[in-house]
């Protein structure tokens, strides 16, 4: 019977270092791709700023206009690669987690590498949903609110392009974050240490735990985002007691 080869932690680092340097790779030459398709790359980010936007039209809003402004000599530059840094991360995030999980997978025995299969399965797709909704539906109708909203008919909007991606990527982050609690949800539940009943009878003080996130999480200080990103929580947190409902019953008889 052939002996497995011993592998030493100097080899788990060798790996691990292999592992970062081709994330690192693709991450940078998806960068600089989307550092070159400027005009596809910013196509995408400024298109909340248009009043034809989708999410305008399908709501029927009225025609607006704000204007975005540099105010300083280097920022537009800069914001190019802020932005193409996100695009390239965003790109390459399927490969990176394919790569991790490669790293990881062979100390997991079968059936806990089908739990990381199923929870890396749906925590990338939850997190997706949450930056597309806030792409799609939260950014924008705060956007359109804040721009166009004037004390005096003699004071005008102008916001600063820093201002606009700075926003928009920070909303997007954090409802991909906050997309992650089911995900959370199920995996405290299987550890034994939640429950649904516990869940229900929590459910003031979560409403007021998710006004307090949220109001830490959003850019600016209105009530208009803060319901926005308020609301999508609430849902999730009700989800998430369906979800933990779920799964009480494999644990009676232990985990699976």
């Amino acid at each position: 019977m052939q002996k497995q080869p011993v592998v030493t932690f100097w080899d788990h680092l060798e790996e691990l270092r292999r592992v970062l340097f081709k994330v690192v790779g693709t991450v940078m030459v998806l960068m600089v791709v989307a550092f070159c398709f400027k005009d596809e790359l910013f196509a995408v980010v400024l298109a909340p700023q248009q009043s034809d936007f989708i999410v305008y039209r399908w709501l029927g809003a009225e025609s607006f206009q704000v204007q975005l402004i540099n105010t300083q000599l280097a920022s537009q530059f800069i914001t190019h690669m802020k932005v193409a840094c996100y695009a390239g991360i965003l790109l390459a995030s399927p490969y990176i987690i394919y790569q991790l999980f490669r790293f990881v997978s062979p100390a997991l025995y079968a059936n806990e590498r089908r739990y990381v299969v199923q929870m890396t399965f749906w925590g990338y797709l939850l997190f997706m949903l949450g930056v597309l909704l806030n792409y799609f539906l939260i950014f924008p109708l705060t956007f359109r609110f804040l721009g166009t909203y004037q004390v005096s008919a003699l004071v005008e909007n102008t916001i600063t392009l820093t201002s606009y991606v700075d926003t928009l990527m920070m909303l997007s982050l954090m409802m991909g974050i906050v997309f992650e609690i089911p995900i959370l949800s199920w995996l405290f539940a299987k550890l034994g240490f939640l429950t649904s009943s516990f869940m229900k009878k929590y459910r003031r003080h979560a409403i007021v735990l998710i006004l307090i996130v949220a109001a830490f999480i959003t850019p600016t200080s209105d009530i208009f985002t803060l319901t926005l990103v308020s609301l999508p929580m609430y849902l999730l947190y009700e989800i998430s007691i369906g979800v933990v409902k779920r799964t009480e019953p494999n644990q009676k008889g232990g985990v699976a």
